[in-house]
């Protein structure tokens, strides 16, 4: 029989098999991280930032003051906050969707400058240039913001190798959807960082729904979590509306890849309240659906919950949101009082201009 069909041993299999689950095993063993209570009245109220500028975003998109697609991340933000407190600021590299304002501010990037992004100003982020789905920084290692369904995750894998080749023990966080995940350039993504053990963490964050499709009726296999299986990348099933258990997941992926041994499938169950855009009504599930899921699980409420039970009182809550609500307040008036980009911007950040 040639080589390439022997049989694999029960306890080659095995040891194999033992690879793939061990992270699912260890998180399992122990899901939540044990924050103080400061740790968690810092996550609740980077939480509660990104709840409040999308809401602030919703009403200057109804407004007109941000032009084209808008993709809110109410009811997600435990996703980012949970997996981008353990990265490496400055070193660690995140890339995304369209969906990426939660991912910014989870980042540390000051919101005045993503609010004048989203309202096309030059003293966005991007010069105004990028809008909603487009943003980028260089300097916080954020580098987008795609409007490509899946486009970014090759660009991740891309961003991996540079990690890998400079030796920075650098790792990158490439999130996408689970309507993404059914693109071809996902998979070549995955084998290709198997293959050459790149330090990413592929993220898929399963709100139910991609664009308006439930996930039992688009995909095949609905546990994402199990698609790196093929490509030898051990997979990681978690709560995405749990920010201490995202956190403890993050920790246990971030040790795996910074160990050299390759990348991490990390599907987070989450969920959206808004539509895909501001442009869809949502009409493919019920209000009652949406209203059981803020009711039962939304992130914030449940981290507050915790909170009150550390000792916080409930009017040191009420100010945090005091004090978000007037960051955000500022944040919109920076942008709504900043200038248009000029009309030769049109010709800039076009090419390299080093040619």
């Amino acid at each position: 029989m040639p080589n390439d069909q022997t049989p694999t041993s029960e306890s080659g299999r095995q040891d194999e098999d033992f690879v793939l689950r061990s992270l699912a095993e260890a998180h399992a063993a122990d899901r939540r991280y044990k924050a103080s209570k400061e740790e968690l009245l810092h996550l609740y109220e980077q939480m509660l930032l990104i709840r409040r500028f999308e809401e602030k975003a919703g009403q200057l998109y109804g407004l007109g003051l941000i032009g084209g697609f808008c993709h809110l991340y109410i009811g997600q933000e435990a996703v980012a906050v949970g997996l981008q407190s353990a990265l490496k600021g400055g070193l660690d590299s995140v890339i995304t969707g369209y969906r990426d304002h939660g991912h910014m501010l989870a980042y540390g990037i000051d919101p005045k400058v993503i609010m004048a992004e989203l309202t096309g100003r030059e003293s966005g982020i991007s010069k105004g240039k990028g809008g909603s789905m487009h943003m980028f920084s260089v300097e916080h290692r954020f580098y987008g913001g795609h409007g490509i369904v899946g486009a970014q995750v090759p660009l991740g894998s891309g961003l991996a190798f540079a990690h890998k080749y400079r030796g920075d023990g650098g790792v990158t966080l490439a999130y996408f959807g689970d309507g993404a995940a059914n693109q071809g350039q996902v998979y070549e993504s995955f084998n290709m960082a198997s293959l050459w053990k790149l330090p990413i963490i592929f993220v898929i964050e399963n709100n139910q729904y991609a664009m308006g499709t439930a996930v039992n009726r688009s995909s095949a296999e609905t546990h994402f979590y199990r698609r790196g299986t093929a490509f030898r990348i051990p997979g990681m099933q978690v709560d995405g509306m749990d920010v201490l258990e995202v956190r403890k997941a993050a920790e246990i992926a971030l040790e795996h890849v910074r160990g050299g041994n390759g990348p991490v499938l990390m599907e987070l169950n989450t969920y959206r309240y808004r539509g895909h855009s501001m442009s869809d009504p949502a009409k493919y599930r019920t209000r009652e659906e949406v209203q059981g899921v803020r009711e039962k699980r939304d992130p914030i409420e449940h981290a507050k919950s915790e909170l009150l039970e550390m000792g916080v009182t409930e009017a040191s809550l009420k100010e945090i949101d005091k004090r978000v609500r007037a960051s955000v307040g500022q944040a919109a008036d920076f942008a709504e009082s900043s200038p248009e980009p000029a009309a030769s911007e049109l010709y800039t950040d076009v090419l390299v201009e080093n040619y």
